[in-house]
């Protein structure tokens, strides 16, 4: 049976997982969505990425979501979505922080990380930024 998750069942499964699909509009009202590692923290999702298609679009249009499961089987599975904004991160301080988070969580996993030298800086084109979470729902059938 389909059941709807609290908020803390909902926020317990972005914190459980750290691949997610990101949902966003392109010019011209077109959706996309893209598979992103992220790391849900303070009410926030954290993501990296080189400038692209979906950095574009989120910069034109701020509104974003992003959706995550856990899938056991057909008949046991949880899921996600989180409703919110795109901030891009350009304070020193703060771009450093979460850079380091994300890349202890996500060494060499995606092609951001793979143009990054650990012992030298975050490559000037990298962009960080977070989704500020404004409402989540989620569902699951046990």
């Amino acid at each position: 049976m389909i059941e709807k998750l609290s908020q803390e069942e909902s926020q317990k499964l972005l914190s459980e997982q750290c691949v997610a699909r990101l949902g966003c509009v392109l010019e011209g009202g077109e959706p996309y969505v893209v598979p992103v590692n992220y790391l849900f923290k303070d009410g926030f999702i954290f993501i990296h990425s080189l400038p692209g298609l979906k950095v574009e679009a989120l910069r034109a249009n701020p509104k974003a979501c992003i959706q995550v499961d856990d899938i056991k089987s057909f008949f046991e599975w949880r899921s996600a979505i989180a409703f919110g904004e795109f901030e891009e991160i350009t304070d020193a301080t703060e771009l450093e922080e979460f850079l380091s988070e994300i890349m202890f969580r996500f060494p060499k996993l995606t092609p951001v990380e793979t143009v990054i030298n650990h012992e030298e800086s975050p490559p000037a084109e990298m962009v960080l930024f977070r989704i500020r979470i404004k409402r989540i729902t989620g569902t699951t059938e046990r």
